[in-house]
C-alpha cells in the first residue's frame, strides 16, 4: 500500500475483524472522526490507544501505518471547503434497518471519541449551535426507529438524519478542532 492511497472501510473491517476489535467499522469511524472534532490528540500517534480501543492480537506495522494514514485522510477530508466528507454508513442499497443501525452506530461512536478527545476548556467555548448538536446526536444514537411501510418514507427520512450528522460533524469540527499535530506524528 502506498503512502498516499485512501484508506477504505472494507480495509478497516479487516483490521476489526483480525485484532477483535469489539467495534463495528460505522461506530469505529464515527468515533474517529468525534475524536478529530472534538480537537483530540493522539499520544504517540496511536490511533486504537487515543479512541482507547484494546486490540488482540496488536495491528502489525502496515496496519498502523494504515490507521494513521486514514487519521490523516479524515482530518483532510473534514476541513475540506468542498465539503466532501462522509460518514462511513451503510450502502444506501442496503435494507432501512440496516442502515438505520449503522447510523446509529456511527453517532454512538462519535460521541464516544467526541468525549474522549474534548476537555473541559471546549465545553466552555461551544456555541449554543454546537450543544444544540450533540443533543439531537445523542436522540439519534437511543432512538428506537420505528419504520412506516412505506419505503420511499423511511428512505427519506433515514437520508436527512444521515445529513444532519454529516452537516453536524462538519460544523462541531469547524468549532472545535485544533489540528496540530507533533512534529514526532509523521505520515508513514
Amino acid at each position: 500500500m502506498s503512502a498516499n492511497q485512501t484508506v477504505d472501510p472494507e480495509e478497516i473491517a479487516e483490521l476489526i475483524a483480525r485484532c477483535k476489535l469489539s467495534v463495528s467499522v460505522s461506530e469505529f469511524h464515527g468515533a474517529l472522526v468525534g475524536y478529530l472534532s472534538a480537537g483530540g490528540h493522539f499520544p504517540h500517534g496511536s490511533v486504537l490507544g487515543a479512541l482507547e480501543l484494546e486490540p488482540d492480537p496488536a495491528p502489525d506495522d502496515t496496519e498502523v501505518a494504515m490507521l494513521t494514514r486514514l487519521r490523516h485522510q479524515t482530518e483532510e477530508w473534514l476541513a475540506d471547503p468542498e465539503l466532501t466528507f462522509s460518514p462511513w454508513l451503510p450502502d444506501d442499497e442496503a435494507p432501512i434497518p440496516e442502515r438505520a443501525e449503522g447510523l446509529s452506530e456511527w453517532v454512538q461512536g462519535f460521541l464516544g471519541g467526541f468525549g474522549l478527545g474534548g476537555s473541559v476548556e471546549v465545553n466552555r467555548r461551544m456555541s449554543d449551535e454546537a450543544k444544540e448538536v450533540l443533543q439531537d446526536m445523542a436522540g439519534i444514537a437511543t432512538v428506537d426507529f420505528e419504520f412506516d411501510a412505506d419505503d420511499d418514507v423511511n428512505d427519506e427520512s433515514l437520508t436527512e438524519l444521515e445529513e444532519f450528522v454529516r452537516t453536524g460533524a462538519l460544523l462541531l469540527h469547524a468549532e472545535l478542532s485544533h489540528v496540530s499535530r507533533p512534529a514526532s506524528d509523521t505520515l508513514h
